[in-house]
């Protein structure tokens, strides 16, 4: 093995890999029913959490952008999909989806069922959907909505068609047993999806302290470009 195939093999390289891969992450379009979305073939990877999770505060510190997702001051508002070109800019390989927020009590009932369907039907049947990552408030653990939301993608999961990384999001507010207690509340969330097929991560994350970035950007560009080019 020469110098330039130790390199390649070794973490720190993959995870540069990566993040320059999510760094060149940019705005494709944006739809508020799921017709709108772009044809194709390109992998989608869904971001999907309740509203003050640290979805946008994620999603942007991936692409090293400070407002490529944008954090509405009224949580719970964005009601588009976002989706956002990864890789090169003239030959994208995937795109990721910034679904709404969900979850918050301010939000018009009527609001909340049209985007509950949008979203399920965007999760249950979106052909191009290659990976889900959930954002869950470490501090909080799993609600009883982001179980719900576990449940509606199980089918896929649970047959590998779909993969699932949950981000235990705000892990710099806690300590080191808190962390280990929170791991261990979405370990026991996640234990019915377990199997044979199913490809299931959990991370603690700090989108400030960048803590988990580059593990997550080098899961992410595993799901898409192989486990060997991760």
């Amino acid at each position: 093995m020469n110098a330039t195939d130790r390199d390649a093999a070794t973490p720190d390289a993959a995870a540069r890999r990566a993040l320059a891969w999510t760094h060149g992450a940019h705005f494709l379009t944006t739809a508020s029913r799921l017709d709108e979305l772009p044809a194709g073939e390109l992998p989608e990877i869904a971001f999907v959490g309740r509203s003050n999770a640290g979805k946008s505060s994620a999603i942007n510190a991936l692409a090293q952008r400070r407002q490529l997702a944008f954090a509405s001051r009224t949580p719970g508002r964005t009601q588009h999909i976002n989706l956002f070109a990864l890789g090169p800019r003239d030959a994208p390989d995937a795109l990721l989806a910034d679904l709404p927020g969900y979850g918050y009590a301010a939000v018009e009932r009527g609001a909340k069922l049209r985007w509950q369907a949008v979203m399920a039907e965007y999760l249950q049947h979106r052909r191009n959907l290659a990976g889900v990552v959930q954002l869950v408030d470490a501090r909080l653990g799993p609600t009883d909505l982001d179980e719900k939301l576990l449940a509606l993608i199980a089918p896929r999961v649970c047959t590998g068609e779909v993969r699932l990384l949950v981000l235990l999001t705000k892990a710099d507010k806690l300590g080191r047993r808190q962390a280990q207690q929170a791991l261990a509340a979405a370990q026991a969330a996640l234990a019915p999806l377990a199997g044979e097929a199913a490809d299931i991560g959990i991370a603690l994350f700090s989108a400030p302290t960048r803590q988990g970035l580059d593990d997550v950007a080098v899961h992410l560009h595993g799901w898409v470009h192989g486990a060997a080019a991760a």
